[in-house]
């Protein structure tokens, strides 16, 4: 460190991050619910949470200079979140509490075995957990998502390392670690929403790293978990069909994933849920809104005027639409047998993240999660990729934003037809264009470095 300013940055840097965390202790301990042993632990579980991030960077290889710097966005991560575990949204009035309240009421973890909650069984066995504890169960569901953000963050870092091929400790993955902690949407669904998308997302950035690692049976071991948790894992898992016809991922490692699954729904039998009722979840939730063809998501179906009812073959259409787009990446994979390199694959899944919930019916605003985190790794990657993650977050977050204000952004009549979310939609579109453009130009790059040789 020549520069003077590289001097006294990370002491300054972490001079603020350590007032931010004691900021983050302040609005614990003015939390309104529970009481002053409630909100001491709280306060405790964010600082906890704040020496992981750091003890996962020094796992990485960071040194003590970089540490203090990653003191400053951790820090405002910690009191982004503190500031807003107090919001309870209606997810939680109408669902998340009144499913706490029956474990509580019926021998938590006993009440696994009865039909309770939507979510499928990992998420249950929290539930179950949580209503043994003291602290109000609205921040324990939040605390549950705000520990996968640090997971979540620790993946992207892993994520841009792999493509980037940089040192450790180098620029691109500590901002990828940065941002992922400090993206809005990641905030908002966990730490004021209380949803739990931080959780199947994380296991998803960290199977992507380990299969371009070369951790093949990791990573689809990590896709399983994603997937026990939240059916939307299923918007990027064709990834690895993609993987396995370029010959990077073998078929016999694939089988990691049914087991890995049977293991996490195991408990559930042995506690006597029944399978058809583990089983059938997803297909229950398929069904549970399909009398809207899209729920304040940005997708293809906001294209149709507010209120269009669906005749029957829209959502076919987009079922069809998607099942196109991942059966040309897979064969693209085929065709790029032994060829696949981790740029491509970055690329192939990006397209997949915006591109199948943009195409799919019955979608709700978080379901571009995904999107959000893969697109913000990809430009952390290549700053070429950056509005790809730009447009992708700005449309997500206006998403949100009309879902947890209940009143619409900006609406457009035209021809006496009503457009309820026209912006959000166009930026989404405009996602999904760039990045499927330069997936189309990595291909031509590919090929001509092959030429080459």
């Amino acid at each position: 460190m020549n520069e003077p300013w590289k001097k006294y940055l990370p002491p300054l840097c972490a001079g603020v991050g350590g007032l931010l965390l004691a900021g983050t202790v302040w609005a614990c301990l003015s939390l309104e619910r529970g009481g002053r042993a409630d909100h001491i632990t709280l306060a405790a579980s964010l600082l906890i949470l704040a020496e992981l991030a750091l003890l996962l960077l020094r796992r990485e290889g960071c040194r003590l200079d970089t540490l203090l710097v990653m003191l400053l966005p951790i820090g405002a991560a910690m009191l982004f979140r503190a500031l807003s575990l107090d919001y309870a949204g209606s997810d939680y009035n109408n669902f998340l509490s009144g499913w706490y309240q029956y474990f509580q009421e019926n021998g938590g973890f006993g009440a696994v075995a009865h039909s309770v909650g939507d979510y499928n069984v990992p998420y249950l066995y929290f539930m179950a957990f949580i209503s043994y504890l003291s602290v109000p169960d609205l921040y324990l569901i939040k605390l549950f998502s705000l520990v996968f953000d640090v997971i979540l963050a620790w993946g992207c870092y892993r994520l841009v390392r792999s493509l980037t091929g940089e040192r450790q400790g180098r620029a691109a993955p500590l901002i990828a670690f940065a941002a992922a902690l400090l993206l809005p949407t990641v905030v908002l669904n966990g730490a004021l929403w209380g949803q739990c998308d931080g959780i199947y997302g994380a296991l998803c950035i960290h199977a992507a790293a380990s299969v371009l690692e070369g951790k093949n049976k990791t990573s689809v071991a990590l896709m399983a978990l994603a997937f026990s948790f939240k059916l939307q894992a299923i918007f990027v898992l064709p990834l690895w069909g993609v993987l396995w016809l370029a010959g990077r991922v073998k078929f016999r490692e694939l089988w990691v994933f049914p087991l890995t699954y049977l293991i996490t729904i195991i408990p559930a039998l042995l506690l006597g849920k029944p399978l058809k009722d583990i089983v059938g979840i997803y297909f229950n939730q398929m069904g549970e809104y399909s009398s809207r063809l899209v729920l304040n998501a940005p997708s293809v179906y906001q294209l149709l005027p507010y209120g269009t009812e669906d005749p029957g073959y829209f959502a076919l259409l987009g079922v069809a639409a998607a099942g196109a787009l991942v059966l040309a990446l897979l064969a693209l994979g085929f065709l790029l047998r032994g060829r696949l390199d981790n740029r491509l694959a970055m690329a192939m899944a990006v397209v997949l993240c915006l591109g199948v919930p943009f195409l799919l019916p019955y979608m709700h605003e978080r379901y571009f999660f995904l999107a959000d985190v893969f697109t913000l790794c990809w430009a952390c990657a290549n700053w070429r990729r950056l509005p790809a993650a730009v447009l992708a977050e700005a449309s997500s977050l206006a998403s949100y934003i009309l879902y947890l204000r209940l009143k619409f952004n900006f609406t457009l009549t035209s021809g006496g037809k009503f457009y309820v979310m026209p912006l959000e939609t166009a930026a989404m579109l405009g996602a999904l264009a760039f990045s499927a453009v330069m997936l189309i130009r990595e291909l031509r790059d590919h090929r001509k470095g092959l030429d080459a040789i």
